[in-house]
């Protein structure tokens, strides 16, 4: 293991934990980086599961409370007890559903630069129509969140599949447009990430169980630990922001991001 290997993991550690849990496309972030970066391939994209565990576990302990009121088998209200299970299995189910039956096509076809550029442009268009066009808020606090609208966040985050397009964006996005105030959507998208993001992790490190050594693990654990921190500081400072502000920022960089990244695929900078 080289100072080389462990600088790129020290890279896209950065890179998974910052934007995992913001609505830029983490998997759009990592594919360019990864390309850039020349580290692609099987050992690249388990590499890639791992660090999302660790942006993963950043959130499970910042919301403890939270998954502590799961633990209850008690009728709850809101994410707690059987209705926060209720209400988080509506919201996943959708996402599994699809990726398991797309897992292949989207693997072979679509994580590539030019379709990340289509994920972050017309994500980027879709935010701001969201922050144009959304309802005023009816829901203010996830003890106020149905299952009705659990499920219409998890059809929405079927559009993430796409890579580029972000989970975090569909999701918050999705649940603005269904009446919910911007803070309360991106607290229930950093819950929803948990079952989706921990059972697809699950898969894919199960599937390549036969390509990975003991000479792997300094890289993959110091993308672990990086990708934990940089994501425990995004997820402390992204609810923050929020309180201040609109997507719109972050959609204007999302349309910014991807017409350089066409820029950088024409000129033949970075291949398509």
């Amino acid at each position: 293991m080289s100072l080389t290997d462990l600088a790129i993991a020290f890279i896209l550690g950065i890179v998974e934990g910052a934007t995992e849990f913001v609505p830029v496309s983490s998997t759009g972030h990592l594919i360019v980086a990864g390309k850039l970066l020349g580290y692609d391939g099987d050992t690249a994209a388990s590499f890639e599961v791992v660090i999302q565990l660790g942006a993963i576990l950043a959130v499970a302990l910042l919301f403890r409370h939270r998954l502590t009121g799961l633990l209850t088998l008690a009728p709850g209200t809101g994410v707690a007890g059987r209705s926060g299970w209720l209400l988080l299995g509506l919201t996943t189910a959708p996402a599994l559903v699809l990726g398991a039956a797309a897992y292949g096509v989207i693997r072979d076809h679509l994580f590539s630069p030019a379709t990340v550029a289509a994920g972050w442009g017309i994500g980027g268009l879709a935010l701001l129509a969201v922050e144009r066009f959304r309802p005023r808020p009816t829901t203010t606090t996830l003890t106020a969140l149905t299952p009705r609208t659990a499920l219409a966040v998890g059809l929405f985050q079927c559009l993430a599949l796409w890579p580029g397009v972000s989970r975090a964006a569909a999701t918050i996005g999705g649940g603005m447009l269904m009446g919910i105030d911007r803070e309360a959507a991106a607290e229930y998208s950093f819950l929803a990430a948990l079952p989706v993001i921990g059972a697809a992790s699950a898969l894919e490190l199960y599937q390549a169980r036969d390509i990975l050594g003991w000479g792997d693990l300094p890289m993959f654990t110091v993308g672990f630990v990086v990708s934990f921190a940089a994501a425990w500081i995004a997820v402390r400072f992204f609810p923050r922001l929020l309180a201040t502000t609109s997507l719109r920022p972050l959609a204007w960089y999302r349309i910014a991001a991807s017409l350089l990244l066409l820029v950088a695929i024409g000129a033949g900078w970075i291949s398509g």
